[in-house]
């Protein structure tokens, strides 16, 4: 794939920068996404220097607020005929209960809502590329979660790590059913467990270290990259290889009912089922 548009979201800090950064050596045109319009802006410049690229662009948004994820959408379609991967990689741990001026619950919206609602408005850029790929970063911490239907908002319970493993089995969830809605197109979607790696999130959540940022981006890089990965699709993959997800997470009801619902909460119209 010569010179493929990647957008990164979640691209100023940790994986996502380290992301972008191997992206770049890899001689990608990468757009850098960051929720701080002055931090995005520095980490591009930073990105420039480091790896003496031009192939590097800036966009913002609070993916939180899924006006801003319509206007980033807004924007990268109006300047970009094509797109060739998507990577999904914003993401956050709150250990509070947060809403959302559009009364969704801030983790489930940043780390399941925003993907959902970017991926479908980028389609149409994706469909141009000759081989899209959206890749996701979701986490083994998805093993513990569960899609609590009759309280998305975290109303009657929450907890900082219940909402995380929740939002990254919806990562899943939506990878797996997309794959099967896209059949047909020259899209494929793939997710993955980029490792515990140290990172602001990991210590905001968990308090504790982990890998290092080359090991937490190899897997999204390959995702994104590898001309063997061409036509793979609705995978998931750990340590840059294909492996296994919770038995939940492949449980086809409930992708399509979350799939459904997200397709409500979000006012895109969804793409046709597949049996």
């Amino acid at each position: 794939m010569p010179e493929p548009l990647i957008l990164v979201t979640g691209a100023t800090d940790g994986i996502g920068r380290q992301t972008a950064l191997e992206l770049l050596r890899r001689g990608a045109r990468v757009l850098v996404h960051g929720r701080n319009a002055e931090k995005a802006s520095a980490t591009c410049e930073a990105l420039r220097r480091q790896t003496a690229s031009d192939r590097v662009e800036v966009e913002h948004a609070d993916l939180s607020s899924m006006a801003e994820v319509r206007a980033l959408a807004d924007r990268v379609l109006a300047r970009h005929e094509k797109i060739d991967v998507l990577l999904n990689n914003a993401g956050v741990f709150l250990h509070e209960r947060h809403l959302t001026a559009e009364g969704h619950e801030t983790t489930f919206a940043v780390n399941h809502l925003a993907p959902f609602l970017l991926t479908h408005l980028l389609l149409p850029a994706l469909e141009r590329s000759d081989a899209a790929r959206i890749v996701t970063v979701s986490s083994i911490a998805h093993n513990r979660g569960q899609i609590d239907f009759n309280d998305l908002t975290s109303s009657r319970y929450y907890h900082g790590y219940t909402a995380y493993a929740s939002s990254k089995l919806a990562n899943i969830l939506f990878a797996y059913e997309l794959s099967r809605r896209l059949r047909g197109t020259k899209i494929t979607s793939n997710v993955l467990h980029p490792g515990v790696i140290t990172t602001k999130l990991l210590r905001t959540g968990f308090g504790t270290g982990g890998g290092t940022l080359e090991q937490g981006a190899a897997t999204s890089v390959r995702l994104a990259t590898d001309p063997s990965l061409a036509q793979v699709t609705g995978k998931y993959f750990a340590d840059e290889r294909e492996a296994k997800s919770s038995a939940l997470s492949h449980d086809r009801a409930l992708q399509r009912r979350l799939y459904d619902v997200s397709a409500q909460l979000t006012g895109v119209a969804p793409l046709p089922p597949v049996d």
